[in-house]
């Protein structure tokens, strides 16, 4: 596979592929880890340049260009049903990119996980996030995240490092505008802390697909897929298909 994603273990006799998208800012790392619980599931995490080993590659910072470059790049399920999970940006990059795959006539994933992320926007964001300053944007990233962010403002070298990751994913956010098209035809499962207005995100996501939307609630706010990891791993387990067609676990 290409630097576009990365595994934790290979694994010959996978019946699946999951696929993960992280959030703003974030590393494949943390998602793929969940390998170690996914027996028979192949967990590769996407891996966004700009970061850690992709650090010398410039990031990219609008939507379409991104998705273009990644649908080029990776042979999304090859020989293996696949289904997509992204976290908070991860899951409008997950979006974007099964949109693509069905505008080329590629295999698309089974079913999206879509997590603590409202719908797509229907306009632009109204005041750009990207360009605030250091300490304006670590409040609003701690605004929207609920965590303490104080070691990036101890530490200007890790600081500096960091921003440049948030700053690009914001300015993909800041500028997107999803282009008109039909809604998928694969289910979505909305994940949401409790903490979170996830019925409102529930309503969004069904308008872009014609078939099933699920909802999962998991204990705690944003990261809810920390505090809530053994329900989130049983849900994906029991929910990601092992054969085409099968579209998984439905509530």
């Amino acid at each position: 596979m290409t630097g576009w994603i990365v595994r934790r273990h290979r694994r010959p006799d996978a019946v699946a592929s999951l696929y993960c998208f992280p959030h703003a800012g974030g590393l494949p790392g943390e998602y793929v880890r969940w390998s170690d619980e996914l027996p028979g599931i192949q967990v590769w995490g996407v891996h966004l340049p700009g970061r850690t080993t992709r650090r010398a590659e410039p990031p990219y910072t609008r939507m379409d260009e991104l998705v273009d470059a990644l649908v080029s790049a990776v042979d999304f399920g090859r020989d293996r049903p696949f289904v997509f999970f992204g976290h908070s940006l991860g899951a409008l990059v997950a979006f974007e990119t099964a949109r693509e795959l069905r505008a080329r006539g590629r295999e698309m994933p089974e079913r999206l996980f879509v997590s603590s992320c409202p719908a797509p926007p229907s306009a632009a964001a109204a005041r750009p996030v990207h360009g605030l300053s250091d300490d304006e944007l670590l409040d609003a990233i701690e605004r929207g995240t609920g965590e303490s962010l104080a070691l990036l403002r101890q530490d200007a070298d890790l600081r500096e490092h960091a921003l440049a990751s948030f700053r690009a994913d914001y300015a993909l956010l800041d500028g997107y505008r999803p282009r008109e098209s039909e809604p998928l035809d694969r289910p979505v499962t909305v994940l949401a802390g409790s903490e979170e207005p996830w019925r409102a995100w529930r309503d969004g996501w069904a308008a872009h697909t014609r078939a099933a939307t699920d909802l999962r609630v998991l204990p705690g706010g944003h990261f809810h897929f920390r505090e809530g990891r053994d329900e989130l791993l049983g849900l994906l387990r029991d929910s990601v298909p092992t054969t085409r067609g099968d579209r998984g676990w439905t509530a």
